[in-house]
């Protein structure tokens, strides 16, 4: 593949992801008018800004960066509106094949992950819990009830109802209480964050306000949440598509991506977070460029792997004002 094709495509997805963020922000959100003030278009982007970086001086054991893997479990979630048996079945081989051979890989290469997983797909496939949890570093995050959109439920009461629920479901399925988020499609409401402070969730990882953790601002006040970004660029599905069908398919093109974002996030000491799903790279050629970029970057000295959890907590140990925030 040629570099100038490679360049095209991802300016396609980038574009054709910015026009679906745009659509998603409906949700009740008002627009921001021609004519608007100073204080309107301020006040118009409040709800959910970007705060302090949150990266330490070194990570732990004195690592200079810090990798975390992240796997989200959508499945047959995807095909919810269109529940016929081949467009399930592609959801379902996720269960069946991609995770585990994911998990596989993970295990062999002594690897944490987070799995961000939608109640709908745990009650699916009970059998996925306890094979992720037999490696008791990886960590287990919500990801909705149905992969419901959260924008589109304009009733907030409706929201924080599917929120508890998948904390409930998650909660009696593993047998710990989750503490991190990622947002169906990445996607918040208007009153997501305030329903993710409520609910007592330490971390989120659906925005991508910085490459490295921050801590997310509400209205010129601190929300007490760490946001470990996601990004696109890290994300198989923006590539690949539901079936072969994303601008860009190569899987060594995508290793390359991969490796460019880890080079830099080594040399400016901060994070890399790559979003995987089982049913998108569990696939055989695509888990193989997943092995080679995990070779390359445990060829270089001093990367932590590390799931959410892990790097949510050694925030909050050398952060001394978030311990009293969460407190609050």
């Amino acid at each position: 593949m040629t570099s100038k094709f490679m360049w095209a495509s991802f300016f396609l997805i980038s574009a054709s992801s910015f026009g679906q963020e745009g659509g998603r922000g409906g949700g009740g959100a008002p627009s921001i008018a021609d004519d608007a003030t100073e204080q309107q278009i301020k006040s118009a982007v409040a709800t959910v800004r970007v705060g302090r970086k949150l990266t330490p001086a070194s990570w732990s054991n004195g690592a200079r960066v810090a990798v975390c893997f992240t796997v989200d479990i959508d499945n047959e979630t995807l095909q919810r509106r269109n529940p016929l048996p081949v467009p399930l079945s592609g959801g379902e081989y996720g269960a069946t094949t991609g995770l585990p051979r994911i998990l596989a890989l993970l295990d062999h290469e002594q690897i944490p992950a987070t799995f961000f997983i939608p109640a709908m797909s745990a009650m699916l496939h009970p059998e996925m819990i306890p094979a992720i949890l037999k490696n008791s570093r990886n960590d287990i995050g919500l990801h909705g009830w149905v992969h419901e959109s959260w924008p589109s439920i304009t009733d907030m009461a409706l929201e924080e109802r599917l929120l508890d629920q998948s904390i409930e479901y998650l909660t009696r399925a593993t047998g710990t209480r989750p503490i991190g988020v990622r947002a169906p499609s990445s996607a918040f409401s208007l009153h997501s964050l305030e329903l993710i402070r409520k609910a007592g969730l330490q971390y989120d990882s659906s925005l991508m306000g910085m490459d490295e953790p921050y801590e997310i601002m509400s209205n010129g006040k601190r929300a007490g949440i760490i946001e470990i970004p996601m990004s696109n660029i890290l994300n198989d599905y923006e590539y690949y598509g539901e079936n072969a069908t994303g601008a860009l398919p190569s899987p060594e093109a995508l290793f390359e991506i991969y490796k460019g974002e880890f080079d830099l996030a080594y040399r400016e000491r901060t994070l890399v977070s790559i979003m995987l799903h089982p049913h998108v790279s569990g696939h055989r050629s695509r888990v193989l460029q997943v092995e080679k970029f995990i070779d390359y970057m445990k060829s270089k000295p001093d990367v932590w792997f590390a799931s959410m959890r892990e790097v949510a907590a050694y925030i909050r140990k050398q952060d001394g004002s978030l311990r009293e925030q969460t407190k609050q």
